[in-house]
C-alpha cells in the first residue's frame, strides 16, 4: 500500500489573514494525524502573498508541537538561501524538541525573483552549483563529531536528522541517488521530467547510512469531493493561482468559480493542462481511479498530496474522503 502525506503551502485565502492560515495549518495536521497519514511537509515560499510558511522552520515546529505522532517536516528549505551551518542547528532544534519526528527536505532552486534574493541572502554570487557541496556539509553537520572537524551544529551534532532531495529535473535525482537519499518530485506542479528522473534516480542510487535502496516519493495534486463536478469546483482556486503566477501576477488563494477552464483562452487551458497532469479531482471513484493509474505508471513509494482548496471544511474532507480510500491505492 502506497504511503499517503501531506504538502501543506498554508495558503493565506483572499479573505484571510496569516494567522488563519496557520492555524488552519495546524487543525489540518492534527486532523491527518488522526486520518494515519503519514508525515507533514511545509515549504519556503518569499514574497509570496498568499503563503504563509515562509519561516518554514518555525512553522514546523507550530506543527510539530500540536501534534503527536506524524512526522512534520521541510518540503523544503530552498537551501541556497542559507547557510548549511544556520540550516543544521535550526533542524538540530526542532529534532531536540521533537526526537524521531522531523524530516529534511532540501531544493536547489531560490525560488524567488533576484530582488528578493537579495534580501535574503545579500550575496547574488551565490551559486546554485555549490548546491551538492551544501548539501553534504549539512550532512556532516547532522553527523557524529570528527577529530579534525572544527565547526559543530549545537544542537544537531549526532541527531542525524533525515534528509531529502527534493527536485524537479534530472539533476536532484542524479545528486540524491549519488549520496543515497530518498528523492521527493515535485510533479504535484512541474510533472515535465518525472518519468526521466525517477528512473535516472533508480538505476544510479547508491546505498548509504540513512538508505539502502531507492525511495520515490511524488508531489500529487488531489480534490475530492462528493462528485465531479464538485471537484471541479474546488480545483478552480488552485487553477486561477497557476494562471495568476504564469501572468506574473500572484496573490492570494482566490475563491472557486463554476467552470472556471471555459474563461480561458487555448494557451492558458494547455499550461493549466500541462501543469495538473499529476492530479485527481472529482468524486471518490474517480480519484482512487486516478491515483491508481498513477502509481501502477511511478511505483512511487509515497505520495505527497496537496489540496490547495479555498474553504478549509472543503480542504479537511478532501483529505478524510482520501483517507478513507488509502486500502484501495496498491
Amino acid at each position: 500500500m502506497t504511503k499517503l502525506s501531506v504538502l501543506d503551502l498554508s495558503p493565506i485565502t483572499a479573505e484571510g489573514c496569516a494567522g488563519d492560515s496557520l492555524r488552519n495549518t495546524l487543525d489540518l495536521a492534527q486532523h491527518v494525524e488522526q486520518w494515519g497519514y503519514n508525515r507533514y511537509w511545509l515549504a519556503e515560499h518569499h514574497n509570496m502573498s498568499g503563503i504563509a510558511s515562509a519561516a518554514t522552520a518555525v512553522v514546523i515546529g507550530h506543527v510539530a508541537a500540536g501534534t503527536k505522532t506524524i512526522r512534520v517536516g521541510a518540503g523544503g528549505v530552498m537551501l541556497p538561501n542559507h547557510s548549511p551551518l544556520v540550516i543544521a542547528e535550526q533542524f538540530g532544534t526542532l529534532e531536540a524538541l521533537f526526537p524521531g519526528r522531523i524530516d529534511l527536505g532540501l531544493g536547489r532552486a531560490p525560488g524567488s525573483d533576484q530582488a528578493t534574493a537579495y534580501a535574503l541572502r545579500r550575496n547574488l554570487d551565490a551559486d546554485v552549483d555549490q548546491f551538492p557541496q551544501d548539501v553534504v556539509e549539512l550532512m556532516n553537520y547532522f553527523g557524529e563529531p570528527q577529530p579534525s572537524q572544527r565547526i559543530h551544529a549545537f544542537p544537531g551534532s549526532g541527531l542525524n536528522v533525515p534528509i531529502w532531495i527534493l527536485g524537479s529535473s534530472l539533476f536532484g535525482a542524479q545528486l540524491a541517488a549519488s549520496l543515497g537519499l530518498p528523492y521527493a518530485f515535485a510533479s504535484h506542479f512541474a510533472p515535465g521530467q518525472m518519468l526521466d528522473a525517477i528512473k535516472l534516480y533508480r538505476q544510479r542510487f547508491r546505498p548509504s547510512a540513512q538508505l539502502d535502496k531507492p525511495y520515490v516519493m511524488l508531489g500529487y495534486n488531489v480534490f475530492a469531493a462528493d462528485s465531479d463536478a464538485q471537484g471541479e469546483y474546488l480545483s478552480s482556486s488552485m487553477q486561477h493561482t497557476f494562471v495568476n503566477l504564469r501572468k506574473g501576477n500572484p496573490g492570494k488563494l482566490q475563491p472557486p468559480v463554476d467552470n472556471y477552464l471555459q474563461t480561458l483562452g487555448p494557451s492558458e487551458q494547455m499550461l493549466l493542462q500541462q501543469v495538473m497532469s499529476c492530479s485527481a479531482i472529482g468524486s471518490p471513484d474517480t480519484v482512487v481511479r486516478k491515483m491508481q493509474e498513477f502509481i501502477a505508471l511511478t511505483q512511487a513509494d509515497e505520495l505527497m498530496i496537496t489540496s490547495q482548496i479555498y474553504s478549509h471544511p472543503a480542504r479537511l474532507r478532501s483529505y478524510e474522503i482520501l483517507a478513507g480510500l488509502r486500502e484501495q491505492l496498491t
